[in-house]
C-alpha cells in the first residue's frame, strides 16, 4: 500500500509541476512606483532598470472633483490635504501593489480618499472603495493576495479591503493618523504604525504631546483583534532615551520577525526593537548634511528627519533614505557602520529588488529612483519617473499585457 501510494503521490507531482511553470512563465516583476504629485504610475523593470509602462491612476479624476466640490466638509479636506501633507500639490497616489496574478495593480489615493482596482490589461478601474473619513494612506497587501490593508488617515483606524470585490471587509483602530501597515511573512499578524499630526508646526519635545496617540501594534490578520500596543516614545524614555518621538514611520523586519527596526519623526537614523522581550536595543544614529544641521525641527518634511527603511534578505544590512540630508545609506546591522551615498533631493523611500541585491530610493525632489547596490554599496543606475515619487513596491505583470 505504500508502494501504491508513493507511486500516486509521484504522477500527482509530476502532473502538476508543467503546469505551475507555464503560469510563472507568463508574469515578470516589476516595480511598481507611484508618483504622487502626478497621479501616475511607472512599471519598472527591475532588473534593466527601465520603465516599462506608465499608468494613469486617476482616469475618473474629473468626476471626483464634481463630488468633493459638491460637498463642503470634504472640499475643505481637500484643500487641507494640499496646503498641509502635500506641499501646495494634490496627492493622487500614495501606494500601488500588483496582485499575484499579475492582471490588477491597487492603488490608494490620499486626496480622494479611496482605493481603486486598475487592469493591467486596459487601464480601466475596476472598482473603487472610499475609506472612511478624508484621507488614504499606506497600504499593505496579505501574503495569499486576497485581502487588503489602507490606513484611513482621519478616521483613526486601517480597512481590510477583499481584493476581489473591493468591499471593505473589517477594519481596527489605531491612533492618530494611521500610517504604516505589514503583514508578517505567513500572513498571521500585522504590524502597524499611527504618526500623529506630523503636519503641525508644533514640533519641540515640550509639545510632543499635541502630536496626538501615535502607537506602534500588532495586530491578529484573522480576527483583527489589537495583540499588542506599544506607546515608543514611552517605551524609549523607560530604557534611557528621553525625548523621543512615538512616531514610528518606515519600518523593516528581521528575517526571524523577532525584531523589528523603524524611523523615527524627527531621528537621523533608526531603532532596533526586539519584540519578545518587548524593548529597544540600539539606535543606529546616522550624519547630518551640512544643510541638515543648519534646519529647525519646523522645517523636517512631515516631522521626517529620515523616511524609508529596508533590511537585505539575509538580515545584515540596512538601506536608509537619508530624507533630510539628501542621501541613502548602507548599514551594517552588526556595528551600525555606514557607507553615505548622495542621491540628491528628498530621498522618501526604501524597498529591495525582488532578488534583494538592490535597494530602490525614489528621490521625490528630483523626480527618479536611485538604484543601491548591498554589495558595492554605492548607485549602480538612475531611473526617471514621474513627479514626485514616493512608495515604491515590487510585483509581477502579465508579460502579454506589455505594450
Amino acid at each position: 500500500m505504500r508502494v501504491l501510494c508513493a507511486c500516486l503521490l509521484a504522477v500527482a507531482v509530476a502532473a502538476a509541476a508543467p503546469a505551475a511553470a507555464p503560469a510563472k512563465k507568463r508574469t515578470r516583476p516589476v516595480l511598481v512606483v507611484s508618483n504622487n504629485w502626478a497621479g501616475t504610475a511607472d512599471l519598472v523593470d527591475p532588473k534593466r532598470f527601465t520603465r516599462l509602462e506608465r499608468i494613469n491612476v486617476v482616469p475618473d479624476l474629473q468626476q471626483r472633483l464634481a463630488e468633493i466640490r459638491a460637498s463642503p466638509d470634504r472640499l475643505a479636506y481637500f484643500n487641507l490635504i494640499r496646503q498641509a501633507v502635500g506641499e501646495g500639490h494634490d496627492q493622487y497616489v500614495d501606494d500601488g501593489f500588483t496582485s499575484r496574478n499579475g492582471r490588477v495593480v491597487y492603488f490608494s489615493r490620499p486626496s480622494l480618499a479611496d482605493v481603486v482596482a486598475i487592469s493591467l490589461r486596459t487601464h480601466h478601474i475596476l472598482w473603487r472603495t472610499r475609506v472612511e473619513g478624508y484621507r488614504a494612506d499606506h497600504m499593505a497587501l496579505s501574503p495569499d493576495g486576497r485581502h487588503l490593508l489602507v490606513s484611513a488617515s482621519t478616521a483613526r483606524k486601517v480597512h481590510e479591503i477583499d481584493t476581489g470585490t473591493g468591499r471593505i471587509v473589517g477594519s481596527f483602530p489605531s491612533g492618530d493618523q494611521p500610517h504604516e501597515n505589514n503583514f508578517s511573512r505567513d500572513g498571521k499578524l500585522i504590524y502597524h504604525a499611527s504618526i500623529g499630526a506630523v503636519y503641525t508646526a508644533l514640533d519641540e519635545p515640550s509639545m510632543d504631546k499635541t502630536k496626538g496617540d501615535r502607537w506602534f501594534e500588532i495586530v491578529d490578520a484573522r480576527t483583527l483583534k489589537v495583540l499588542r500596543r506599544i506607546d515608543m516614545g514611552a517605551k524609549l524614555a523607560q530604557y534611557g532615551w528621553p525625548n523621543m518621538s512615538a512616531a514610528v514611520r518606515p519600518m523593516a523586519l528581521s528575517p526571524n520577525e523577532r525584531y523589528v527596526f523603524f524611523q523615527l519623526s524627527f531621528l537621523h537614523g533608526f531603532v532596533a526593537y526586539d519584540l519578545k522581550r518587548d524593548r529597544p536595543l540600539r539606535i543606529a544614529h546616522l550624519p547630518l548634511s551640512e544643510k541638515a544641521k543648519h534646519m529647525t525641527r519646523e522645517q523636517y518634511l512631515l516631522d521626517s528627519a529620515h523616511h524609508g527603511l529596508a533590511i537585505n534578505p539575509r538580515g545584515t544590512k540596512f538601506c536608509v533614505a537619508g530624507t533630510m540630508s539628501d542621501y541613502a545609506a548602507i548599514v551594517g546591522r552588526r556595528r551600525f557602520r555606514y557607507k553615505i551615498i548622495p542621491v540628491g533631493h528628498t530621498p522618501y523611500w526604501a524597498t529591495n529588488s525582488g532578488d534583494g541585491r538592490n535597494c530602490f530610493v525614489s528621490v521625490s525632489g528630483d523626480d527618479r529612483v536611485a538604484v543601491i547596490s548591498y554589495r558595492k554599496r554605492r548607485e549602480i543606475a538612475s531611473i526617471p519617473v514621474g513627479d514626485h515619487p514616493q512608495r515604491m513596491r515590487m510585483g509581477r505583470i502579465r508579460r502579454s499585457y506589455l505594450r
